[in-house]
């Protein structure tokens, strides 16, 4: 009974230090994913204008090759970090970024894009961001820095959504492409000068891929993150598309995004604050399975007016945004603290390759069978996960595990 009155000691708290380093690069994750979440809602609707772009299985293509190419470079990076030092790791892939960003901008068609995307994802600096907030945070307030780093992802996840479409009808697709290179050198400025030095090189321990690709709880996250990244994308193949087509603009499309990606973070909050301080991690998690579940199966089997999307979605989203939340934090409890960087690689690597499944599969069904194909399979994936997680153990609660920190 203890236990449930456990107070977490003074220790827990996070220094200036460690608030400044969480926060600083937080923001260098969030400027790089802002300006990349900015392609996903217009990239379908401006490849109909590129040479090429005709095909939807070429256009899922340029959508997923980005991430194939970044699973494979997250822990080249990591493994190049610890021995380089994280600064300069971390800003040449931002410039790579950047480089990737600016290909795309001067491409005349399909190609170019695939090539530019292809670039963009050699730029795959998240492990190592990741690593550095491990060496600059203590592991009683790893997860918090975790939080902050999710918190950033969620927040340019959604002014991106909201911003793609206005700033497609102002600036065009190549002008967005030329801010995503701006954003990625905003980061690099962060990087070198707002983001401190660790005061002493940290300790880096061997982290044995084998203990957690063997672990069932990680390994049940990692299917998780796949198939909500790999679902995601995929929607997104299809929907802006069909939104153009139910007679939506895509000018336009941010008056349907805003209340929907707003009235979902809103609805979010009360349900992490259960999972986190009442224990309900799994409960809630289940919920919002079944949410992304829903919201497939409506898009599968029901006509798209701009108001049932609408409605589709935020079903959607409300689910997608609670598990992509959680997910990160989870991993950071479950994994034991000398394996948190290799279990992060891990995650970062299937979410990776769920984008890149979902763009270039939801393009394939699209163009070879139809847009309500895209998400029936995407139904399947999710229907397979929510099996999966019904399995998963209690996770831990926040006040035992850092009660359990403190006694080693």
């Amino acid at each position: 009974m203890s236990q449930t009155t456990f107070t977490p000691p003074a220790a827990s708290r996070m220094s200036p230090k460690e608030l400044r380093s969480s926060m600083s690069l937080a923001a260098v994750i969030g400027l790089r994913m802002l300006g990349l979440f900015m392609i996903i809602p217009v990239f379908t609707i401006y490849a109909r204008t590129v040479p090429g772009g005709e095909n939807a299985a070429t256009v899922g293509l340029a959508i997923g090759i980005y991430g194939f190419v970044q699973a494979l470079f997250y822990i080249p990076y990591g493994w190049l970090s610890d021995r380089l030092g994280r600064k300069p790791v971390i800003a040449t892939g931002l410039a790579i970024f950047a480089l990737g960003s600016v290909i795309a901008a001067l491409a005349h068609d399909m190609n170019g894009l695939i090539l530019g995307r292809a670039v963009q994802g050699l730029g795959a600096v998240s492990s190592a961001v990741i690593a550095f907030v491990a060496d600059l945070t203590a592991e009683a307030n790893r997860t918090k820095a975790m939080a902050m780093v999710g918190g950033f992802i969620g927040i340019s996840y959604a002014v991106a959504i909201v911003a793609a479409a206005p700033l497609f009808g102002w600036i065009g697709m190549k002008g967005i492409f030329l801010l995503i290179a701006v954003l990625a050198v905003a980061a690099i400025a962060v990087v070198f000068w707002v983001v401190p030095d660790p005061g002493v090189k940290p300790v880096h321990h061997k982290a044995p891929f084998r203990t957690v690709l063997h672990n069932p709880e990680l390994l049940r996250l990692n299917f998780g993150v796949f198939v909500l990244h790999a679902t995601q994308i995929a929607l997104f193949v299809v929907i802006p598309r069909a939104l153009v087509e139910a007679g939506l603009p895509v000018v336009h499309h941010w008056v349907l995004y805003l209340p929907v990606m707003g009235l979902s973070f809103v609805l979010m909050v009360p349900a992490i604050i259960v999972a986190e301080k009442h224990g309900r991690m799994k409960p809630v998690m289940l919920a919002a399975i079944a949410l992304l579940l829903a919201g497939q199966i409506l898009l599968a089997t029901m006509p798209h007016t701009i108001w049932t999307v609408a409605i589709f979605l935020l079903i959607y989203f409300l689910g997608f945004n609670v598990l992509e939340a959680s997910q990160p934090s989870l991993v950071s409890k479950l994994a034991p603290g000398e394996r948190k960087g290799a279990a992060m690689g891990v995650y970062n690597t299937t979410q990776s390759l769920g984008y890149a499944v979902g763009g270039a599969g939801g393009g394939w069904l699209l163009a070879h069978v139809s847009a309500s194909s895209v998400f029936t399979v995407c139904s399947v994936f999710v229907f397979a996960w929510l099996i999966v997680a019904a399995t998963m153990a209690r996770p831990p609660q926040r006040a035992r595990a850092e009660a359990a920190s403190t006694k080693h």
